[in-house]
Parts: structure tokens; C-alpha cells; sequence
């Protein structure tokens, strides 16, 4: 087996870290500040305990960003020329920071990078990225997803300059997240371990971190879910999440996530319960003497006693389960077949053809 591994962000964790940081930042100059609309009000306590750190904010983002809202950021990047970004909040934060801190640096539209191919430039603003969901890993990946909603594109865009300068987690944030989120978010968590560690691109040291992430999940979620308040789960959680982001940042999701993308477009489930939905399936087609090592390890008899505890913890956490509950038609299934037939879905390690995918979809009558 022949591999690399470059991870280029500084990690910082720990209860209490991202105010600290706030306070070092100082030094690297002036920053504009990406969060999530909802975030704003913490966002600015935040940032008022060290004056003249930030001078703006944009919160105009959705939870799929669209090009528009990279394109709206990088207007007022160029307008406060900033010496660098700070991105609080979840995957839609972190990820649209990371395509603006590039696509600012040249005068193109998002999309002609996103949906017509352009090569990004070659330069950045560095990003600091603040999650504040146990989730998505972005803050360790070089990846950025978009929704280009008036062609009904949702896909990744992918550079190595897109990996943050640093990722300061900090378990207090999450506190907050309310269930369903924390539900969604953690799943994702699972799907991104389990992913990474399937991919036909798998390395040692993601597979590691895949490992440790998905034991994580099982022994941690479920009290997440239940206690919010619950400090030892949250910091798991985030654990979890930041060694996912791990596990899948070089061996890239696989089938799971390929299916997600048209399941949220198309829809409406948000990102982390669409990978979830067809999790528990794409772990039994995948099973193999490495994944019953995985499910071992995460104190498991088998990779069938995982893949009934994904379904359980699906169903107990209130994620849709059934081709009724999403909303999806059977006359409906072959299109939805036709877009879950993503580049992703080339890294699952079983190959998976339209008619093995719509067999999988009858699966969640």
C-alpha cells in the first residue's frame, strides 16, 4: 500500500479554548468573522471581549450555502481586506469560509469554479476555523460543499489551500445544539468514520482515526442526544468529530455521502440525517474482515450487531427511515437513482451500479 498524509491545520481542544485564542488572535491583525445567522447575538459577545479584532461579520448563509452567499462574502472580504477569517459555526459556516478565504483572492463569480471548472487561484486569506457542532470535521478537511440551487447542484469543491490555519474546538459551544442537530451532526460523525475507513482510498493513519471516532459515536451519542447538558458526552462528541474529519480527509466518503447530496437537494433532509439514511445498508454491503474488526473494536459481536445499532439509534433519535417518511415516490426512485450515482460513490468498495442502488432504496419501504 502506497500513501500520504498532510494535514496542515493547527488543532487546539479543549473546554474554554476558543475565548483564549480570541486573544492571541489579535497579533495576526484585523478579521472578518463568518458565522451562522442564528449565531450572530454569541458571535458578537464573543468578539466585543477583544476590541477592534473583528471589523464585520457576515451571516448571510444558509444551511447548504449557495454560490451566492460565497460570492456575497467575498464582496465584503475584498471591501475590509482582512488580514485573515475567523468561521464560527457548523459545516456551513466552516465550508463557505473556506471557498470565500480563495475565491476572494481572484474577481470570478463562484461558480465558475464550482460549476464550470475554472482552477481556483493559487492564493488565500487563512481561516480560523470555531465549530461549534460535534459534526461535519470541516474544520480538518480541504473540502467545501456548495449548492449551486439554480442548476440543482449540490457537490463538493476541493483544495489543498482550503485547509484552515487553525481549528480551535471548544466542547462549551455545543452545549447549546439542540437534539435533533446534535442527532443529525453526530450521525454524520458516524458516517464520516465509517466512510473514510470503507473508501477504497483508505491509509493507516485515517484508518486509526476512524476507528477511535466510530467507538466514540456508539459509546457517546446517545447520551449527547439525551442529556445536552452532559459536558464528558459533548467533549467525546467533538472528539469524535474532529478525528472523523480525520479518518475521511484523504480517503474521501463513499456511497453513503454520494446519496445524501440529491436526498437533501431534492428532498429537503438536512446533511448529516440524508448520510444516515442509507448508512446502515451501505454497512452491510460493505462488509468485509476489516469492518468486522471495526465493529469489534467498537464492542460489537459482528458487523451485523453494528449495523442494527445504527438503525436503532436512526430510529430512536427521530431520523427519517422509510422512502414515506422523506417524501419520496417510488415513481420517483429511478431519478433519484440516476443523482445518487455521484463521483463518491466510485470509493465505496463494492461496486455499486443504478440497479444495485435502486434495490437498496426498496430496502427503506
Amino acid at each position: 500500500m502506497n500513501w500520504e498524509f498532510n494535514l496542515p491545520v493547527k488543532l487546539v481542544f479543549g473546554q474554554g479554548c476558543a475565548e483564549n485564542c480570541l486573544q492571541d488572535l489579535k497579533e495576526l491583525g484585523t478579521a472578518v468573522l463568518v458565522c451562522d445567522p442564528f449565531l450572530k447575538n454569541k458571535a458578537e459577545a464573543m468578539v466585543g471581549q477583544v476590541p477592534g479584532l473583528v471589523n464585520a461579520i457576515f451571516d448571510d448563509l444558509s444551511p447548504n450555502p449557495d454560490l451566492s452567499e460565497v460570492d456575497r462574502c467575498c464582496a465584503l472580504i475584498r471591501e475590509k481586506r482582512p488580514s485573515f477569517l475567523i468561521a464560527l459555526g457548523g459545516g456551513s459556516a466552516i465550508d463557505l469560509a473556506k471557498a470565500a478565504s480563495v475565491i476572494s483572492q481572484d474577481r470570478y463569480p463562484a461558480r465558475h469554479y464550482h460549476s464550470e471548472g475554472r482552477p481556483l487561484p493559487q492564493k488565500k486569506i487563512p481561516l480560523i476555523a470555531i465549530p461549534t457542532t460535534a459534526g461535519t470535521g470541516s474544520e480538518v478537511t480541504n473540502v467545501s460543499v456548495l449548492s449551486d440551487h439554480e442548476k440543482g447542484i449540490k457537490a463538493p469543491l476541493a483544495s489543498p489551500l482550503f485547509f484552515a490555519k487553525m481549528a480551535v474546538i471548544d466542547p462549551l459551544l455545543t452545549l447549546t445544539v439542540p437534539p435533533y442537530t446534535t442527532a443529525s451532526t453526530g450521525l454524520d460523525v458516524l458516517a464520516h468514520a465509517l466512510e473514510g475507513y470503507w473508501s477504497i482510498h483508505h491509509q493507516p493513519i485515517c484508518d486509526a482515526a476512524a476507528l477511535q471516532a466510530a467507538k466514540l459515536v456508539f459509546a457517546y451519542l446517545e447520551k449527547a442526544y439525551d442529556h445536552p447538558d452532559n459536558i464528558e458526552a459533548r467533549e467525546k462528541m467533538c472528539e469524535a468529530s474532529l478525528l472523523a474529519g480525520i479518518a475521511f480527509s484523504h480517503p474521501k466518503t463513499a456511497g453513503s455521502h454520494a446519496c445524501s447530496y440529491p436526498l437533501t437537494n431534492h428532498y429537503g433532509l438536512p446533511h448529516g440525517e440524508a448520510c444516515a439514511f442509507t448508512l446502515d445498508l451501505f454497512t452491510e454491503i460493505n462488509n468485509d474482515a476489516r469492518l468486522e474488526s471495526l465493529a469489534r473494536y467498537c464492542g460489537f459481536l459482528n458487523t451485523l450487531a453494528m449495523t442494527h445499532e445504527i438503525r436503532r439509534l436512526k430510529k430512536y433519535m427521530g431520523m427519517r427511515t422509510s422512502l414515506a417518511e422523506a417524501g419520496i415516490k417510488l415513481e420517483d426512485l429511478d431519478d433519484l437513482v440516476e443523482a445518487s450515482m455521484h463521483p463518491n460513490m466510485l470509493n465505496n468498495p463494492v461496486r455499486m451500479d443504478k440497479e444495485k442502488l435502486r434495490a437498496l432504496y426498496l430496502r427503506l419501504q
